[in-house]
């Protein structure tokens, strides 16, 4: 095997997912999974559309190309380039859009090929990111319901991705709001109130979810099986679903500090270190154009990751009990952001087992 490796369980992945949709249900609520994390990797959707999911999003069109093949719904979350509106329509069923003059060019590009695109119209109630502001949502998707080539099918907002803002009842609740007033105004009864991301999930079990809300956008809780808000697993599911192995590469008694003139490292960043004396550092194959080194954390005791350089992972083993060696294959947990880059880059191996 070559290393770095990520370790994909895809029997794991299949029951993690199956166990998010199942308590999803109890509430009334549908489950898209989002392949973005994966990079859309043929292998890991098929064993979630196993586990039971009907839709796969994915951020990125070239992903949702890769995954044509697989016999369920297609749904864009980033909102669409103009310049790509023929192939959201051509390989996405739905897209999220805030933009009139991009929902425009779906219609459009629709109408050429015959077909109605559904449109998830974005509000954005606080995170400042993506969608229309409520006060002037109406007046969108008044033009919205004139277009020929779409047709409105969702009310969505996204939380905690830019403004760190989660979802809570009285937040959601706007969005129940407006589906009820575009109902009111156009006569659309939207099939999707779409409450969000894996952040929204706690906001369910908590019962800060509105009844109404019945759709969940969901990434890496369908993979891990981990609510990184209450830090707590999902009913039935498995941990270590993803695990990164690495490659020790040198371990050696050294200082803890630094010695010499401190500036910038090559990240543009001071950093600051604690004396601790003599250290057994160990130096693993891996390196921040690899992962996000601030989301890695060791699984064996007695490992303190220090930090990384673009391609080195300095790990304090001073207190490690097992015996370690030049040669030596550690394993790592990842979260959200280091598992996304290991994913996308092409230096780390994927390896699946069943």
């Amino acid at each position: 095997m070559k290393y770095p490796a990520l370790i994909v369980d895809l029997k794991k992945i299949k029951q993690n997912t199956k166990a998010v949709i199942d308590e999803c249900k109890k509430y009334g609520i549908s489950v898209t999974a989002v392949s973005k994390c994966y990079c859309g990797l043929h292998e890991i959707a098929y064993v979630q559309v196993c586990a039971g999911v009907e839709m796969i999003a994915d951020s990125r069109v070239k992903n949702l190309k890769k995954l044509n093949s697989l016999p369920v719904k297609k749904m864009l979350i980033r909102i669409p380039m103009i310049s790509e509106a023929d192939d959201v329509v051509e390989y996405a069923d739905y897209s999220m859009n805030s933009e009139l003059k991009t929902i425009r060019a779906l219609s459009d590009s629709a109408l050429r090929k015959g077909k109605i695109h559904k449109i998830i119209f974005m509000v954005d109630i606080g995170d400042l990111r993506e969608g229309c502001l409520p006060e002037n949502a109406l007046s969108v998707i008044s033009e919205v319901a004139k277009l020929k080539g779409v047709v409105l099918d969702g009310i969505a907002a996204n939380f905690g991705c830019f403004g760190g803002v989660m979802p809570e009842y009285e937040n959601l609740s706007i969005l129940v709001k407006l589906a009820e007033d575009v109902k009111k105004n156009f006569g659309i009864d939207v099939s999707l109130i779409s409450g969000g991301n894996s952040f929204t999930y706690t906001a369910m079990v908590q019962g800060q979810c509105p009844k109404e809300i019945n759709h969940f956008r969901f990434g890496d809780i369908l993979l891990t099986g981990y609510d990184a808000r209450l830090c707590e697993m999902v009913p039935g599911a498995e941990p270590d679903s993803l695990i990164l192995l690495c490659e020790l590469i040198e371990i050696l008694d050294k200082p803890s500090k630094p010695f010499g003139k401190i500036e910038k490292d090559a990240f543009g960043e001071i950093p600051h270190f604690e004396d601790k004396g003599i250290r057994k550092r160990a130096i693993f194959a891996v390196g921040r154009q690899d992962i996000r080194i601030e989301e890695v954390f060791a699984i064996k005791e007695g490992m303190e990751i220090l930090g990384a350089s673009s391609d080195h992972m300095i790990v304090d083993v001073t207190e490690c009990k097992e015996e370690l060696d030049v040669g030596s294959v550690i394993p790592f947990r990842l979260t959200y952001g280091a598992m996304l880059a290991a994913f996308t880059s092409e230096y780390v191996e994927k390896v699946f087992i069943q």
